[in-house]
């Protein structure tokens, strides 16, 4: 029974992927965002699509990170901060824009987290 929720649920994730996916694309002036969030980290990738090429990319297991981290913070406070460290990343290879590509996942919790502490930081959605 457990195991067939969880299948439903990755299957519904996945048809949201495709979704998403469908309507948004990534170019050199306006790169698209890409959000992975695993149950431990949570990744993120700026991606001009036209190339197939990622600009640049941060995650919670990034060395940046790892020093501005406190181990008191919750998992949504760390996700802003990865947030905040990835803009400052595009804003000095001169990203200003993107389009936020939520991968799937609903646009709650860590996930919003990330898209917040990105725009806080100085990027534009």
């Amino acid at each position: 029974m457990l195991r067939r929720k969880v299948r439903k649920n990755i299957l519904l994730r996945k048809r949201r992927k495709v979704a998403i996916r469908n309507k948004i694309s990534g170019t050199k002036e306006r790169p698209r965002m890409s959000v992975y969030r695993s149950l431990n980290q949570i990744y993120v990738q700026a991606i001009d699509d036209d190339k197939g090429v990622t600009l640049c990319a941060f995650s919670s297991l990034s060395p940046d990170y790892k020093e501005k981290v406190k181990k008191d913070m919750k998992p949504v406070e760390k996700a802003q901060l990865v947030g905040e460290l990835f803009a400052q990343l595009c804003l000095k290879k001169k990203i200003k824009q993107v389009s936020f590509d939520r991968n799937g996942f609903k646009y709650h919790g860590r996930v919003k987290a990330l898209a917040e502490g990105a725009r806080k930081a100085g990027l534009e959605f």
